[in-house]
């Protein structure tokens, strides 16, 4: 039983990673972000509106929510903010690690 309240402390400390992730508009945000030919420079609002069809309100709530699970950042330059995938790859990690650990559990369970 040590190991399931292991389990569920792992998935609460990436809850908001998991939750940024699950939703399709903000997939596709991400996905746009990686196709960007310049990965690092980043893309705007207006940009991101283009391909996704979203309205500016939509994508801007959509990249603080990626912005608080720290899966992308930005940067400006005057009044611009160019936004792109953050290099902080601990969130990956740690899901990486729940997911061994719950691969572990399941392995246990299908042994009995």
């Amino acid at each position: 039983m040590e190991n399931l309240k292991e389990l569920q402390a792992e998935f609460n400390d990436i809850s908001d990673f998991l939750i940024a992730l699950g939703d399709e508009k903000r997939q596709s945000i991400i996905i746009e972000l990686m196709a960007t030919e310049n990965v690092c420079k980043g893309l705007r609002v207006n940009d991101l509106t283009e391909v996704t069809g979203l309205s500016r309100p939509a994508v801007s709530h959509h990249l603080k929510v990626l912005r608080q699970a720290k899966l992308i950042e930005y940067r400006s330059e005057g009044t611009k903010n160019y936004y792109y995938l953050s290099h902080d790859l601990s969130s990956i990690k740690k899901l990486q690690n729940l997911l061994v650990n719950v691969n572990k559990v399941i392995e246990g369970s299908n042994r009995k």
